[in-house]
């Protein structure tokens, strides 16, 4: 397939030297898909400002087919594979653990495998594929469709799982889209339909604004007698490191925005809270020592979950968030990617992506 005139398109393109990918257009949105890894959304640009709000990892795409795998360890795996964007976690989130006689990877197989593209369609009006991947560790077939519509600054995805095992299976979903510079930096503001938030009660690093396993009312954090409007995303600096892992939660629907008040525009999400009643909410900034960060990375994701915390399949069944699927039953879910212009924020989501500005 080659881009058309039309205001949406479908191209089949390489990343790097390798990679198989597609980018999926329209006149107001550009979304990358790696197709060989994960299926992850590399870029998502908002094209009348021509800007990528996804990060990008300093190390860059890790191509398999032009190297050899260096770590038996699944999390280091994961990690120097990742490249940055929005990965689709399934059905482990966190760390690795053994369930049903085999580990499930850090963050999990979906965001690992090579997915096949399945059908596409574009005309005038909307561009359209449907990709999709069967796992091998476990007996999870998933389909994925995505869409852009002409005029219309939105993302749509809509995921179906199936369990294709004869037995029931336990798991955890959800979806990591991490924001870097130059879209993200310290005239960023974060809205959401959460009433509150946790802090995880393990994950602690340099700079963290919140007392580990302690609730708050969003958006206000504390710390050792310190309080941290965690609405506000902290400037690009060096000098002021912060590592925060924390799960919002109590939506009274399932939706944020993340505006950035001197570009006035955004981006937010819109998901249903019956699949993903969490969201959770990772702060990276210059803040970890050694690998793979090295306190020389600036990056924040808030990911729609089904299950915390974000420790692995065992401690989420411990928890008892852990999401089950008996022999041959789906769970299906969409999402919406929302492009907005904006200086002051937004009121609301509306489930059809309709943003509410304030």
């Amino acid at each position: 397939m080659t881009p058309t005139n039309t205001q949406c398109s479908i191209s089949e393109i390489t990343v790097g030297q390798t990679m198989s990918a597609v980018r999926l257009e329209s006149n107001r949105i550009a979304a990358t898909i790696l197709i060989d890894k994960g299926a992850d959304i590399y870029k998502l640009v908002y094209q009348p400002r021509q800007m990528d709000v996804l990060w990008k990892t300093p190390w860059g795409i890790n191509e398999r087919s032009r190297g050899v795998a260096s770590s038996f360890s699944s999390e280091a795996a994961w990690l120097e594979s990742y490249p940055g964007g929005w990965q689709d976690i399934f059905p482990n989130g966190g760390d690795a653990c053994f369930y049903k006689g085999v580990e499930l990877n850090f963050h999990g197989e979906a965001s690992m495998s090579a997915w096949n593209l399945l059908s596409s369609t574009e005309n005038d009006d909307f561009a359209e594929i449907e990709i999709g991947v069967r796992l091998h560790r476990s007996p999870f077939r998933i389909h994925r469709t995505m869409r852009v519509e002409a005029d219309k600054p939105v993302l749509t995805l809509a995921e179906r799982i199936t369990n294709e095992g004869r037995e029931e299976m336990e798991y955890m979903w959800g979806f990591h889209p991490a924001f870097g510079a130059p879209f993200l930096n310290g005239a960023c503001r974060i809205d959401t339909g959460a009433r509150s938030f946790r802090a995880d009660s393990t994950f602690d690093g340099t700079g963290n604004p919140l007392t580990v396993g302690k609730c708050y009312a969003w958006p206000m954090g504390e710390r050792d007698g310190a309080i941290t409007d965690m609405s506000i995303v902290p400037a690009l600096d060096p000098d002021n490191p912060r590592f925060a892992q924390a799960y919002l939660s109590d939506f009274e629907s399932g939706w944020y925005a993340i505006t950035n008040t001197e570009f006035n525009f955004g981006m937010g999400l819109v998901w249903p809270t019956e699949i993903f009643p969490y969201a959770w909410l990772w702060q990276e900034m210059f803040a970890s020592p050694g690998f793979p960060f090295y306190q020389n990375v600036y990056t924040m994701a808030i990911e729609p979950f089904s299950s915390i915390p974000g420790r692995g399949l065992l401690a989420a069944m411990e928890a008892g968030t852990h999401r089950t699927l008996t022999a041959g039953e789906t769970v299906e879910a969409e999402i919406k990617a929302v492009f907005f212009e904006s200086s002051r924020g937004v009121e609301y989501m509306d489930p059809d992506g309709t943003a509410i500005l304030r």
